[in-house]
């Protein structure tokens, strides 16, 4: 498959932030060499490492939206899901980086193979101490009263926030931190489709599943940690990429 083939890039798990130039470097020539040229481009979840709301003036975070308004401006439509790191992204965030976003779980037609995409953080049931978090912080009246205080204040108790789920988060065992099987079932069939792409995890693979006596597959993203991770696919099929720091 070529760059002129007729296909669409997934993308998750950036956590794109000021400490990690290499990535912002790699997540910029991403935009310039590789979405443009794409049918579409997805995001799904997590681009940034934390986002405190669309007042945030962080210049990384400035810069970031004009890059996706230039994939946009070029043709490329993007499209963005929600992750647990940026689920704070609003209509502000849509405008400036000119990006369409999308509900949890959104079922898409990818060349003809109607396909759920979503983060993935909701399959993680087994870590409950996790999935209460995720209800507190998606609670409609605790962000507004979030993004009633002061971007300072936000900003010092997101990362708070953060350095605490870091350190709960070397505690927990794998197999916790990993989707549930039951969990994947029930969105399979809720959405009605054979094929599921999600990031969160940060464990890239595709795995061949069997749901009604169907055969299924969900492919999983990998993150931006120590290279770029994607997902290519095209009218003949679907190929998890990365890109090299080097590059």
């Amino acid at each position: 498959m070529s760059s002129q083939d007729p296909h669409t890039l997934f993308i998750s798990d950036l956590h794109l932030h000021q400490s990690r130039p290499g990535i912002n470097d790699l997540f910029r020539q991403f935009a310039e060499q590789d979405a443009v040229r794409a049918d579409a481009v997805y995001i799904l979840g997590d681009l940034f490492e934390f986002w405190y709301g669309d007042d945030d003036d962080d210049p990384l975070n400035l810069e970031i939206q004009d890059v996706l308004a230039s994939i946009t401006a070029a043709g490329t439509p993007v499209f963005f899901i929600h992750g647990n790191r940026d689920f704070l992204l609003g209509t502000g965030f849509e405008n400036k980086a000119g990006v369409q976003c999308l509900a949890e779980e959104t079922v898409i037609d990818l060349y003809g193979t109607p396909t759920l995409v979503m983060h993935g953080d909701s399959l993680c049931t087994d870590d409950h101490e996790y999935m209460k978090f995720r209800e507190m912080v998606r609670n409609p009246a605790n962000q507004k009263a979030f993004m009633a205080m002061p971007l300072s204040e936000r900003r010092k108790m997101a990362t708070d926030i953060r350095q605490q789920s870091q350190q709960a988060m070397q505690l927990k065992a794998n197999d916790i931190t990993d989707v549930n099987d039951q969990a994947v079932e029930q969105a399979f069939r809720r959405n009605q489709v054979q094929r599921l792409i999600h990031g969160h995890t940060h464990r890239p693979a595709i795995h061949d599943l069997t749901i009604d006596q169907h055969s299924a597959q969900r492919y999983v993203l990998g993150d931006w940690y120590d290279q770029g991770s994607l997902l290519y696919a095209s009218p003949t099929g679907l190929e998890l990429r990365n890109k090299p720091l080097s590059e």
